[in-house]
C-alpha cells in the first residue's frame, strides 16, 4: 500500500476522491449490474479508505464508504425502506484473517481462552440479495438490498420465482426471510443461447449477459414481472430480517427452521462448528466449487449464538459477528491478441486486452482489463504474448503473469493522443492514469458526461435517462449540455418517433424548462470538472457566489501559474507543491486545495471548454449561491465537529451550522468558539480542553438547532 497522507488536508482530499470512486463502482455493480473493476481492486480501494480513516479518525463521515452498503436504488422501481437494514459483511482473505476475526469476537465479549465459540459456515453465493416479508404466513413484500437502508420493490417479480413460497406455515406473525436470488450456470448458458437465437430471428442486435450474477440481477429488477417470469431465477435463504419472534436460539437452529418452512438453504451449510471445523468446511466447499450449480466467491462464517450476535452488534456497515472468507481467483492460460484503448467519462484511457477465448471458472473470457500504462510496463505484455488470466472475485478478468516476456519483440507503446478525438493524452503529476484532454468535445466522453450532467446529484432532469440520451445523440440533436435546452423545436419530430407519446414528450420538455435557473453548485458539479465534487462545488460557491466569478477566479489562477515558473534547481514535484500552495492560498476556501484550483484553471485554459461553458450560460441563469441563515446563539461563531456523529452526516451538520450563521472549521484553534464532539473524538477534543473551549454533545447541538426551528 502507498504511504498514507501526512496531513489532514491531504487525507481529506484523498478520502473525497476515494468516496467518489467507490460510489461510482458501487453504482455500476449494485444498480447497473455492469462492474468495470475486479472484486480485488474494489477491496483494495476499501482497504485504502479504511487505513486513512484509521489514521485520521476525525475525518470519518457518516456517509463514508466504510459506513455504507451497496448503492442507492436505481430509480427504475419503487423505493421502500427496510424494516431492519441489510448490512454487508467484512472480508477475510486467508486463515489468519479468520483467526483475527474470532480473536476480536473473544475480546469484545470478554471470553476466556478456553470458552468455545461456535460458528456456522456456508457458501457465499454470487447473486442479488433479496428480503422476503411474510405477514401471517403470506408473502406481502420483496425488496432488493439497495443501499442497505432502502431497497427496490420487486414483490411482483419475486412471486414468479418457483423457490419463493407464496405462503408458509409455522412462521412468526411477521417474518422476513433473506437470501440470494441467483441463476444456475446451466440456466444462464441456456438463457444467453435463447437471447442469441431470438436476436437472429428478429434481426435485432443480440444482447447477452456477461455472467450469471448480472443475469439474475437484471432479470429480477424488471419493471414487467412477465419478463422476470420468463427467466430461470432461483432463491437460496441465508438469514432473516424483522421478525415477531425467532424459531430458535442459534443461527443454525433458525436456518434449519427456515428450511422446514419450505425455503431452499445450502446443502453445504455447516454448524455449529469450531474454528478448525469452519476452515475444514471452507476447504470442502473450495474443492467442489467448480462443480456447484451456481457461482460462489467464498464462505460466510457467523457466530452461532444469537445472544452473542446481539451483544456484538455492528460496526459501520458490517456486523461484528460475521465474516466473508473470500476464495482466491481461478486462473487459466491464453494468448493476448491485441490491446485496445477505451475512453471513459472523465477521459481516462483504459487499456483492454483482447484475448484468445478461454474458459475461467465456467465463463468464456475474451477481454481483460490492463488498468493503466504502469500495469502494462509491469507485465511487459505485447500482442502475441502467452499470459495467465484470472477472474478476480469471479467477476472482472485480469492478466496476472506474462509467460513469454523474454521473447524478442518490440514493446507496446501507450498512445500519446486520444484514439477517439485525437486530443493530447496526459497524466497529472503523481497520477498513473492517462487522460484525454478533449473534455466536452470528446465523443467517447460525451454520453457519460451528459449522463452526469442530468443525474440526480447535478441538474436532476427527470426523463433524460441513458436510453433517451443515446437516442438524442444518435439523432444529432444534442452534443453538449446547452443543446439539452434547445430541444423544444424538435417536439414534433420526437412525437413521430417510436415509443414517444405526447404526454412523455411534454413532460420531458417541461422538466428541462424547469431547470433554466438551476442551483449554481449543482450546475458546476454537473460539468464534471476534475476534483470538483458536489461538496467542493458548494464550498467554492459559498465563497464566490456566481459562476462568472468562478470563471474570473480560473483566469486569475492561470495568470498565477504563468507568473510562478520553476526556480533554478527546483524539481518538477517541488514546483508543483509550491504552486499548489500558492493557488490554495489565492482561492482562500477551507478544505479546497491547489489541485482544485489547478483543475478549474485547466478546464478554462481549453478554448473549447470555455466555449461550451459560455454557450451553456446563454441557456441557463443560475441565481447567486447564497446560504440562507437564521439568527441563533451560534451566529457569527466558529464551530468544529469532531468524532463520530450518530444522527447526522458531517455534511448535514455543516449545513445546519451554516444555516444558523456559524462558520465550520476543520481544526481547533484559539479562534474556535464551540466544539461538537461525538464518540471517538480524539486530539481535537484534547486541544479544546487545553484552550478552554466549550464542548457539547451531538444531542445538545440538535437542541440548539431545534430552538431555532
Amino acid at each position: 500500500m502507498d504511504p498514507l497522507p501526512q496531513t489532514p488536508q491531504h487525507a481529506a482530499l484523498e478520502l473525497e476522491k476515494l468516496a467518489a470512486e467507490i460510489a461510482h463502482h458501487n453504482r455500476l455493480y449494485h444498480a447497473e449490474d455492469a462492474p468495470e473493476i475486479s472484486d480485488a481492486d474494489y477491496d483494495a480501494l476499501m482497504r485504502r479508505n479504511a487505513a486513512i480513516e484509521a489514521a485520521f479518525p476525525d475525518l470519518v463521515r457518516a456517509d463514508s464508504p466504510s459506513r455504507l452498503v451497496g448503492a442507492a436504488p436505481s430509480g427504475r422501481l419503487a423505493k421502500i425502506a427496510h424494516a431492519r437494514p441489510m448490512f454487508s459483511l467484512d472480508n477475510g482473505f486467508d486463515d489468519a484473517d479468520v483467526a483475527d476475526f474470532l480473536g476480536r469476537v473473544r475480546r469484545f465479549l470478554a471470553l476466556g481462552d478456553a470458552e468455545p465459540v461456535a460458528l456456522t459456515a456456508e457458501p457465499k453465493i454470487d447473486g442479488l440479495s433479496c428480503s422476503l416479508r411474510y405477514e401471517k404466513g403470506r408473502l406481502v413484500q420483496a425488496l432488493t438490498r439497495g443501499d442497505g437502508q432502502i431497497g427496490e420493490d420487486v414483490t411482483a417479480n419475486a412471486r414468479t420465482i418457483g423457490d419463493v413460497p407464496q405462503e408458509i406455515a409455522g412462521a412468526p406473525e411477521i417474518f422476513e426471510v433473506r437470501g440470494e436470488v441467483y441463476m444456475a450456470k446451466e440456466d444462464f448458458a441456456a438463457l444467453n443461447a435463447r437471447l442469441l437465437a431470438e436476436a437472429a430471428e428478429t434481426g435485432k442486435e443480440a444482447r447477452q449477459f456477461a455472467n450469471p450474477r448480472n443475469a439474475a440481477a437484471g432479470s429480477l429488477r424488471q419493471k414487467d414481472a412477465a419478463v422476470t417470469a420468463a427467466r430461470p431465477l432461483r432463491f437460496l435463504a441465508w438469514g432473516w430480517g424483522e421478525t415477531a419472534s425467532l424459531p430458535g436460539g442459534t443461527q443454525a437452529e433458525v436456518i434449519r427452521a427456515i428450511a422446514a418452512m419450505g425455503f431452499p438453504v445450502s446443502d453445504l451449510f455447516a454448524g455449529p462448528v469450531d474454528l478448525e471445523g469452519a476452515l475444514a468446511q471452507y476447504r470442502k466447499i473450495e474443492a467442489v466449487r467448480a462443480d456447484l450449480p451456481f457461482d460462489i466467491d467464498g464462505v460466510v462464517y457467523k457466530i452461532d449464538r444469537l445472544d452473542w450476535q446481539a451483544r456484538l452488534g455492528f460496526v459501520g456497515r458490517a456486523p461484528r459477528w460475521g465474516l466473508a472468507h473470500k476464495f482466491p481467483a481461478e486462473r487459466a492460460q491464453t494468448t493476448l491478441r491485441d490491446i485496445d484503448i477505451q475512453v471513459g467519462r472523465t477521459g481516462k484511457l483504459t487499456p483492454v486486452a483482447r484475448l484468445e477465448p478461454v474458459t475461467v471458472g465456467g465463463v468464456v473470457v475474451t477481454n481483460a482489463t490492463l488498468h493503466n500504462a504502469d500495469e502494462i510496463a509491469r507485465l511487459g505484455v505485447r500482442p502475441g504474448d502467452r499470459v495467465v488470466l484470472q477472474r478476480a472475485g469471479d467477476v472482472i478478468p485480469q492478466i496476472v503473469e506474462n509467460l513469454t516476456r523474454g521473447e524478442d519483440r518490440a514493446a507496446w507503446s501507450f498512445p500519446t493522443h486520444c484514439p477517439i478525438c485525437d486530443s493530447e493524452a496526459v497524466a497529472e503529476e503523481g497520477e498513473v492514469d492517462i487522460r484525454c484532454t478533449g473534455g466536452l468535445i470528446c465523443p467517447a466522453q460525451r454520453l457519460e458526461r451528459l449522463k452526469h450532467f442530468v443525474s440526480r446529484g447535478a441538474l436532476d432532469i427527470e426523463g433524460l435517462g441513458e436510453k433517451t440520451l443515446i437516442e438524442l445523440l444518435d439523432l444529432g440533436w444534442i452534443a453538449e449540455p446547452a443543446d439539452i435546452f434547445r430541444l423544444a423545436p424538435h417536439r414534433e419530430e420526437l412525437l413521430g418517433r417510436e415509443g414517444w407519446q405526447e404526454k412523455s414528450v411534454d413532460a420531458l420538455l417541461a422538466a428541462i424548462e424547469a431547470k433554466r435557473a438551476p442551483d449554481a453548485a449543482r450546475l458546476l458539479f454537473g460539468l464534471g470538472i476534475r476534483h470538483i465534487g458536489a461538496i467542493t462545488a458548494r464550498d467554492l460557491l459559498k465563497r464566490y457566489a456566481t459562476l462568472p466569478a468562478l470563471q474570473a477566479l480560473a483566469d486569475e489562477v492561470i495568470a498565477l501559474r504563468d507568473a510562478t515558473p520553476p526556480q533554478i534547481g527546483e524539481t518538477e514535484t517541488k514546483h508543483r507543491a509550491r504552486l499548489d500552495k500558492a493557488v490554495a492560498e489565492h482561492i482562500g476556501v477551507e478544505n479546497v486545495g491547489g489541485a482544485v484550483g489547478q483543475a478549474l484553471a485547466d478546464f478554462f485554459h481549453e478554448p473549447h471548454n470555455r466555449a461550451v461553458w459560455e454557450d451553456l450560460l446563454r441557456e441557463v441563469a443560475p441565481p447567486p449561491f447564497i446560504v440562507e441563515t437564521r439568527e441563533s446563539e451560534v451566529s457569527g461563531k466558529t464551530l468544529v465537529f469532531t468524532g463520530t456523529l450518530e444522527a447526522l452526516s458531517r455534511d448535514e451538520a455543516k449545513a445546519q451550522a451554516e444555516s444558523l450563521g456559524a462558520r465550520v472549521a476543520g481544526s481547533v484553534s484559539a479562534k474556535t468558539d464551540l466544539v461538537i464532539a461525538g464518540p471517538g473524538a480524539g486530539s481535537k477534543l484534547k486541544k479544546a480542553a487545553d484552550l478552554g473551549i466549550r464542548v457539547i454533545s451531538e444531542s445538545e447541538w440538535l437542541q440548539i438547532v431545534a430552538t431555532v426551528e
